[in-house]
């Protein structure tokens, strides 16, 4: 099963989109978005706060879902459609993606030696941070594509968009 295409003209049959890896890179981007806002949200607020790993960890990890599922609901609210319309797309599209973003993110900063415990001003966090939103999109991306290609994940969302 392959997503439609949303840019067919009214009355005309939906074309197949091939989920390529390149509609997979722009979807595993989209969510890296919201993760990484959340995440380093949660991370500077944690450390600033001298949180524990752990509290630091589920804060960063609440704001990823948040901000995830923000960004793709904003855009579908601004165009007119209820939020009870909404909440089961956004949670169509992002979940899964989220959700992996976030153990591997995760484990990766508390696998790094040092990258729990390195205050705000310390390079090695936020080089910590940086790798370990870079691998989690990295686990993410083939996701994507499996999840893309079977209609499902991202390929939700553009039933959804205006163009």
């Amino acid at each position: 099963m392959t997503a439609t295409n949303p840019d067919s003209t009214p009355g005309t049959a939906r074309h197949a989109v091939p989920a390529g890896w390149s509609m997979a890179f722009t979807a595993t981007v989209h969510c890296l978005t919201g993760c990484a806002i959340g995440e380093v949200l949660g991370m500077v607020i944690g450390t600033a706060l001298g949180w524990s790993s752990g509290a630091t960890v589920a804060l960063s990890v609440a704001l990823a879902f948040v901000f995830g599922y923000g960004l793709t609901s904003m855009p579908l609210l601004r165009s007119g459609m209820a939020l009870g319309a909404v909440i089961p797309i956004a949670l169509a599209t992002d979940t899964v993606s989220i959700a992996i973003m976030e153990v591997v993110d995760n484990a990766m900063m508390l696998l790094i030696p040092g990258a729990m415990v390195a205050g705000l001003d310390d390079a090695g966090f936020y080089l910590a941070l940086a790798a370990s939103l870079l691998l989690a999109g990295a686990a993410a991306l083939p996701v994507n594509r499996w999840l893309i290609a079977r209609g499902k994940g991202h390929a939700v969302i553009h039933r959804f968009h205006a163009h």
